[in-house]
């Protein structure tokens, strides 16, 4: 998706735990829901 709009060299970061700890934790772990870091480039 990234690239269909201009964006090049797209790398996706491993997987974070952004819910630790959080309320909605347990729902995050039955659904596997987890945060990624993405770097990407776009020319001007």
């Amino acid at each position: 998706m990234l690239e269909n709009i201009g964006f090049r060299e797209v790398k996706i970061g491993r997987t974070v735990d952004t819910f630790r700890g959080a309320g909605g934790e347990k729902n995050a772990r039955r659904f596997e829901v987890y945060g990624y870091a993405f770097l990407a480039r776009k020319s001007g």
